[in-house]
């Protein structure tokens, strides 16, 4: 705490602790008011100026320190000053006071409260800035809530000064013009209780919601704009229309015919989506295959002669194919038949708001939700358009093993492909334009991924940037820049991972205003609807985030806004989204890691334990890796955690799960693990946090006690 609070506080303090141990406080009674309120009178008639200013001032001071009192100062300034004059200075003085208290709350509490609770707090300031003034409004005006705790809440957000005053100043008034006009009837008052009735709190009620009821007209009105120049049709076909089968399609579909809404979904490729046939179905089938190559060629570790692993990448690729072929079925367009949901395989277009072209079909639908998925991004560098360039859309097609494999980007894809190539059989040579791999990964977590594929065959080269393609005597090269020196990579096949962007052409959207982000993605709300509100997106159409799991997280949201978002709506929770990286040692994470708590100015502990210390890696010869736990200084909530070891992946769920919860380290800790397993290195891991925040005085007193037990001298 700074010198300038402690100051404050200590005065504070003192202030309060001086109106009760002097007795102050039992003047601020019903029965005291009246019995004086002859002398309060007599001495306001002879110095009119002097007592209206005092009783300015105590009111304010009683208000700014939330002393007990300010409605029995309410009740006299009524009998003493009338009805018009009682009401100003009053209703001056209440909200001029309770700013200073909102001031005082702000100065000494808020930071500390923020840097404790930061994502909660960051969550309440974006509903503040949005609703704040509506929210403070409506609770001045139920005389239910204290006004002073109303103070010391508001003083912890964002809002501003001058809309807490003058929002205070407005709504407070029809309160305080109930007890001042009470105070003209001060002598007959038998309890504060009985100056309001239950007709009169219904009043107070109904006038709290009328500016909901406002906004909601307000929003009405600006819709009728938004909409200006369509027509909406009278009738609708569907509930929903669902454009895109992958992820994100598939589960809102899947929700919105479970809900028994009428939903047609559209898919003009195959269904499923890039996660099915060309992103995490194919690409896990070939890691798998991948590392079975490499366990043969490293079991001699365990005691297992095995001569080098014959690769039929043939026969690989037929195996990727197989999985794809395996999992379809939950994908299918027979599938979603039969859940009610009616598929259309056509292209798709959105002609109004509420009509959809569907090959030569019109739909009429209440709502739609945008789901195409995105596509690989490819770079244009010069002579790249004759080159052989793979993209995890075309890779799928490949018969033969590439000799000579040059992976551009070294994000979870490349760093996931170029593990699984070199393992194959092919020489690859990983290039990334960044200091390092895995750029949103802490730095160690990026030097074990490097030092692993290093170590497994693959050249890394970060700080690289590609300049261009060459085709010279029939081989292709990648030029590229590292450190200021041209080098020239030579490849059969360049496999481009650079990222993705969102399928947003031919819908459409231009025509009905429908705007992006600098990302590529759409603009949306928290709610995932676009500036039509009719019209909703979710995956990786919707970013921020390009995972299967996060699409399914906003189909929901989707789905769910979208049929009963006029009743309740909810906004999206990214805040415990799981993501790994399934190189082997897999790189799992959920929350913040050290760089982001680091870039966000969010205090943190850091407790670490390696895999070497976990009996079961070191059994299965995976002691390669570690867990790295965030928590709150001195607590022990989790902010975050990444667990780089063997089927890392399988087992952060256990993390996730306490954070989403708000399950500390202590209740990891005091939950029975199997032993041996590798999710037992989650506990271990709150062991350690414990053994450092262990209670020394607490146990230097048990060392005592059992010295003393024993006999020994103390």
């Amino acid at each position: 705490m700074t010198r300038q609070r402690l100051m404050i506080t200590a005065l504070l303090i003192t202030a309060i602790g001086v109106f009760f141990l002097s007795g102050a406080h039992q003047w601020f009674t019903l029965e005291t008011l009246k019995t004086y309120q002859s002398d309060f009178q007599a001495a306001f008639n002879q110095y009119p100026w002097q007592v209206a200013g005092a009783f300015f001032a105590v009111y304010v001071v009683m208000t700014a320190l939330s002393l007990p009192g300010a409605t029995l100062l309410t009740l006299l300034g009524g009998a003493l000053f009338g009805l018009g004059w009682g009401l100003l200075i009053i209703s001056f003085a209440s909200t001029m006071g309770a700013t200073l208290a909102f001031l005082l709350s702000r100065c000494l509490f808020r930071n500390p409260i923020e840097k404790r609770f930061p994502r909660q707090f960051a969550a309440v300031n974006r509903g503040v800035e949005r609703d704040g003034a509506l929210y403070l409004f409506t609770l001045r005006l139920v005389p239910v809530f204290p006004f002073f705790m109303i103070n010391l809440v508001m003083g912890l957000t964002r809002i501003k000064t001058v809309t807490f005053y003058w929002v205070s100043q407005v709504a407070m008034l029809p309160g305080t013009a109930i007890y001042v006009n009470a105070g003209g009837q001060l002598g007959d008052l038998e309890s504060l209780g009985g100056i309001l009735s239950p007709t009169l709190i219904a009043s107070f009620l109904l006038l709290a919601i009328f500016p909901w009821i406002a906004r909601r007209i307000v929003l009405l009105v600006q819709q009728r704009k938004t909409y200006k120049g369509f027509t909406r049709p009278a009738h609708f076909d569907y509930d929903l229309v669902v454009i895109g089968g992958g992820s994100a399609g598939l589960v809102t579909s899947y929700i919105a015919s479970a809900v028994k809404a009428k939903v047609a979904l559209v898919e003009k490729h195959k269904m499923g989506g890039d996660c099915l046939n060309t992103g995490c179905v194919p690409s896990k089938a070939l890691i798998r295959a991948a590392r079975a190559a490499h366990e043969i060629r490293t079991a001699h570790r365990f005691g297992v002669t095995a001569s080098e692993p014959e690769i039929d990448f043939a026969k690989v690729m037929g195996h990727v194919k197989q999985a794809i072929s395996d999992i379809e079925p939950h994908d299918s367009v027979e599938r979603y038949s039969g859940l009610g949901v009616e598929v259309y395989q056509e292209h798709a277009k959105l002609t109004s708001p509420w009509e959809v072209q569907v090959g030569d079909k019109t739909l009429t639908v209440r709502h739609i939700v945008l789901a195409t998925g995105a596509r690989p991004r490819v770079p244009s560098l010069p002579g790249m358009e004759s080159a052989p360039v793979l993209t995890s859309e075309n890779l799928w097609s490949l018969t033969e093993l590439p000799k000579h494999l040059v992976v551009l980007g070294g994000g979870a894809i490349g760093c996931e492909l170029s593990q699984s190539f070199a393992r194959l059989g092919s020489q690859v040579t990983l290039v990334e334009g960044l200091s390092q791999l895995l750029n949103r990964e802490d730095q160690e977590v990026s030097e074990l991924a490097e030092s692993t594929l290093a170590d497994e065959g693959v050249m890394v080269m970060t700080d690289a940037t590609a300049l261009e393609v060459l085709n010279e005597d029939g081989g292709y090269q990648l030029a590229v820049e590292q450190h200021g020196e041209r080098k020239l990579l030579s490849f059969d096949y360049l496999l481009v991972s650079v990222g993705r962007q969102a399928n947003i052409e031919g819908l459409g959207l231009e025509a009905l205003g429908i705007t992006t982000t600098q990302a590529g993605t759409l603009e949306l709300n928290e709610r995932l609807q676009t500036r039509l509100p009719n019209i909703w997106a979710c995956g990786d159409l919707a970013g921020p985030y390009q995972l299967t799991h996060a699409a399914a997280h906003q189909a929901w949201h989707a789905a769910v806004n979208a049929l009963f978002g006029e009743l309740k709506s909810f906004s999206v929770d990214y805040r415990y989204m799981p993501a790994v990286t399934y190189m082997q040692p897999e790189v799992a994470r959920v929350g913040l890691n050290e760089k982001e708590a680091k870039a966000q100015g969010i205090a943190f502990e850091i407790t670490r334990y390696a895999m070497s210390e976990s009996d079961r890696a070191i059994a299965e010869g995976a002691t390669h890796g570690f867990i790295k736990v965030l928590t709150v200084p001195g607590k022990d909530k989790i902010l975050g955690a990444t667990i780089v070891a063997e089927n890392a992946g399988e087992w952060l769920g256990e993390l996730t799960i306490a954070m989403k919860h708000g399950l500390g380290l202590n209740k990891l800790l005091g939950t029975i693990h199997p032993y041996p397993t590798l999710c037992e290195a989650a506990k271990a891991t709150a062991g350690v946090w414990k053994n450092a925040h262990k209670p020394e005085r607490v146990l230097a007193l048990l060392k005592r006690y059992f010295n003393w037990r024993r006999g020994d001298k103390v």
